[in-house]
């Protein structure tokens, strides 16, 4: 591993049901109680789907972040918005079929368009999760400014 980005470890303990406690192996960051939705589980906090949305979307939107600090652009913020699809596979399994990442920057200046224009085709390439998931699930990216 490298030095930027060891190893991690996460640890998951059933509660009920189908909730589990995540760990993270990160000093100092609070404990996650994930669920299944209905009727599986209770609902009581996001399930993995919806974690994998979140890291996908989440890993995005700081690599453009990244990119628009490093090209010295100051004062944007960014958010972004993950919708997608679970569907069954050919043998009848549920999996994510896909995600579309919306991406919104504010406080872009007129005259620091052109950095974030270059951003826009550079950022996606460092994104660890998205470029690592899309392997195996499609992932669309947009992003607009305002």
């Amino acid at each position: 591993m490298s030095e930027q980005h060891p190893g991690f470890r996460v640890q998951l303990e059933q509660q009920e049901g189908y909730a589990f406690r995540v760990r993270f192996d990160t000093e100092g960051v609070a404990e996650l109680l994930t669920d299944e939705p209905p009727p599986l589980g209770q609902g009581g906090g996001p399930n993995p789907v919806r974690l994998l949305a979140a890291a996908v979307g989440n890993c995005l939107s700081a690599s453009l972040l990244f990119c628009l600090q490093k090209s010295r652009v100051q004062g944007a913020r960014v958010g972004a918005t993950v919708t997608g699809s679970v569907e069954r596979n050919e043998r009848g399994r549920w999996r994510v079929a896909g995600m579309q990442v919306q991406i919104h920057v504010e406080g872009i200046a007129e005259e620091q368009r052109a950095r974030l224009e270059r951003c826009r085709d550079l950022f996606e390439e460092f994104c660890i999760v998205t470029e690592s998931v899309r392997h195996g699930v499609p992932v669309e990216v947009h992003v607009t400014a305002e």
